[in-house]
C-alpha cells in the first residue's frame, strides 16, 4: 500500500504525478500547511487523473479562523486565488482555489483530522479498487471522466452501486 500520507511516491509516477510532485515540493505547498496534516487526494494521486484534473488537497483544521488567515497569508498572491467558509454534509469547511505552475489547486480544510475525512476516505478505498479491478478497469474511469463524471459516480457506475455514490462507495467490499 503506498503511504498517501506523504507525496515521495508522486517521484517516480507518470508525467502528470512527477510534476504535481515538482510543483508542490517547489512552492512549499504542503510543508507551509504542515500544521493542518495536509494529504494530496483526488485523482492524480491514483491515476485517474484527466487533462483539467487539480490538485486535491485536504486539511484539519482546529481553528477555522487561523486556518482561513494562514491560506490567505500563503496563497493570496496566486494566480486566480478564492477562498471561502461554507457547509459540507453539515460540517463547517473552508476551501481555497488557486493556480501555480499550471495546476489549479484546491485546499480543503475541516476541524476533522484528515484521515478521516471522505477525500481521504475515497482515496484509500478508490485505490483498493483500482488495485482489484486492473488497467482496464482505470481506463474506463478515465475515459467516464472525459465524458463528464465526477469520480465517485463513475466508479459507482462501473461497479452497478445504486444510491448516494460518495456513501455507496464507501461501503463497498472489495
Amino acid at each position: 500500500m503506498i503511504d498517501f500520507c506523504a507525496i515521495e511516491y508522486l517521484r517516480s509516477g507518470n508525467p502528470t504525478q512527477i510534476q504535481a510532485f515538482e510543483t508542490l515540493t517547489q512552492n512549499r505547498v504542503l510543508s507551509n500547511l504542515a500544521e493542518f496534516e495536509p494529504i494530496l487526494v483526488g485523482t492524480i494521486p491514483i491515476n485517474i487523473n484527466i487533462e483539467n484534473s487539480d490538485l486535491d488537497i485536504i486539511c484539519y483544521w482546529k481553528n477555522k479562523t487561523d486556518f482561513i488567515e494562514k491560506l490567505h497569508l500563503l496563497f493570496e498572491g496566486e494566480v486566480d486565488f478564492s477562498s471561502r467558509a461554507t457547509q459540507i454534509n453539515k460540517q463547517e469547511s473552508v476551501i481555497a482555489n488557486f493556480k501555480i505552475d499550471g495546476f489549479e489547486i484546491e485546499i480543503f480544510g475541516q476541524n476533522t483530522p484528515t484521515r478521516n475525512q471522505n477525500g481521504y476516505k475515497h482515496l484509500i478505498k478508490e485505490y483498493e479498487i483500482l488495485q482489484a479491478k486492473g488497467e482496464s478497469f482505470r481506463l474506463e474511469i478515465i475515459k467516464l471522466k472525459q465524458n463528464g463524471y465526477k469520480t465517485e459516480p463513475a466508479f459507482a457506475h462501473l461497479l452497478g452501486l445504486k444510491g448516494d455514490p460518495y456513501i455507496k462507495l464507501l461501503e463497498y467490499k472489495i
